[in-house]
């Protein structure tokens, strides 16, 4: 029943912003009746449906080349909408502002408006009865001076003012500032959205992080670590996103990867040949992967396999000894729902606490039970650091830390914000980013 009201409130919700967006950019600038109206009406709900589409069509096990159509202009018209939205709201701001200017620019603030063009003329019959009106008054057509019937001389009295119309916006006036706001809201708007689509399309930058590693051996100081998490592979990013990916790790020269979970958002079937790259991955210490909550809407057990068959080491709860230090890994909290959840005894249980140790675990929430086992260092990703401004509002609530370098007790804390994106592949005020981690030793 929840489940159903809160349904209906989100479609409730994205019906009246569709609707207020519709009314600002169409509704207000366009002529009844005319083919730019009629456009964007049949856009007003054929981008919805597409938007709808593309996240059914994921779930439903449509074909996969109809979730590639559907996916594009579904899921970017809801980063679309989202930035028309708040550059709209900007705008309601400015609205009245600049129709103050623009009444005071033409000098007709608090004074009546001009005739509008579809108010009726004054009959000429009308007109001609005032002059004659006028003209047998006697008095040069004084409008001021009247005589009152059977009297000799004049009677003089002063007409009442015509009280002053009252000020009227003009129509020309409003259409200007309408097309103006709504103009200047539809550049920013789709032009965030160009620039955060053009980021994620042209992939991932190296971002360098020392971290100070308590037990680390002298031989591993400046141990580096690769870290990329989130790369989603699936209908929008394929196989030439997981290329760029490998060449920049590649050519990072790190002594491992640590693949962080959320490779991909589709099945072996549809996706395995886009994740086929990933076998080309260099590293002196080899590749290493854990799996993140995405892989469990996947098929998480033949993902294990396909990546074990590229040459990457799954660690499911499992732990190796690498240059002096423990690397372990657990199973993403969302394999609960398969029995296969995060098995912190079973990683680290029986180890030796006095060396350094580094944990693989897609999401920031489990960092808890790390500063219990003693971890040093925790590698993950999940919050994309929020991917679309504002967002990393609402993860800042479902995450103890979204992006960086933390400390929780005696244990560090590092987020990436991912490589790929998920649902829209726009990405504003998180960049997508693969981590070099170097590893100083305390006896260096």
């Amino acid at each position: 029943m929840v489940f159903v009201l809160v349904a209906v409130a989100v479609v409730a919700l994205l019906a009246a912003v569709h609707r207020y967006v519709w009314r600002r950019l169409i509704g207000d600038t366009t002529r009844k009746g005319g083919v730019a109206r009629r456009a964007g009406t049949v856009a007003a709900f054929v981008l919805p449906l597409l938007s709808v589409g593309a996240f059914v069509s994921s779930r439903a096990g449509f074909p996969f080349w109809l979730q590639q159509v559907l996916a594009w202009p579904g899921y970017l018209w809801l980063a679309a909408l989202l930035y028309l939205t708040l550059a709209l709201l900007v705008g309601e701001a400015v609205r009245p502002l600049l129709r103050r200017i623009l009444a005071r620019r033409d000098g007709v603030a608090g004074e009546p408006a001009p005739e509008r063009a579809d108010r009726p003329a004054e009959a000429p019959a009308e007109v001609h009865a005032a002059q004659v009106s006028t003209a047998s008054s006697g008095h040069g057509g004084d409008p001021g001076r009247d005589t009152a019937p059977g009297s000799g001389a004049d009677s003089t009295r002063t007409a009442p003012p015509e009280a002053p119309a009252p000020a009227v916006a003009d129509p020309s006036r409003r259409l200007f500032v309408a097309r103006a706001v709504g103009g200047a809201a539809a550049l920013a708007g789709l032009g965030t959205v160009g620039h955060g689509t053009y980021g994620v399309l042209r992939g991932p930058r190296v971002k360098r992080v020392t971290v100070p590693l308590a037990g680390l051996p002298r031989g591993a100081h400046r141990f580096r670590i690769a870290v990329v998490s989130d790369i989603h592979l699936g209908p929008i990013l394929g196989r030439a996103h997981t290329r760029r990916i490998v060449d920049t790790i590649n050519a990072t020269g790190s002594d491992l990867v640590a693949v962080v979970g959320d490779l991909v958002d589709g099945s072996v079937a549809d996706l395995g040949s886009a994740a086929e790259p990933l076998a080309d991955l260099e590293a002196r210490h080899g590749s290493y992967f854990v799996t993140g909550n995405h892989e469990y809407f996947s098929g998480a057990a033949q993902w294990v396999d396909h990546v074990r068959e590229l040459g990457l080491h799954p660690l499911e709860n499992a732990r190796v000894e690498i240059a002096g230090f423990d690397l372990a890994g657990v199973n993403d909290v969302a394999g609960e729902s398969e029995g296969q959840g995060p098995d912190f005894a079973r990683a680290l249980g029986d180890r030796d606490r006095s060396r350094a140790s580094v944990l693989l675990a897609h999401q920031p929430v489990v960092i808890d039970d790390a500063v219990e086992y003693g971890v040093g260092l925790q590698l993950s990703g999940h919050t994309h650091g929020g991917q679309l401004w504002p967002g990393n509002l609402l993860a800042e609530l479902a995450n103890p830390t979204v992006a960086g370098l933390e400390r929780y007790g005696d244990t560090q804390l590092y987020v990436s914000r991912g490589a790929g994106a998920w649902g829209p592949p726009v990405r504003v005020g998180a960049p997508s980013d693969i981590t070099v981690v170097e590893l100083a030793s305390p006896h260096a």
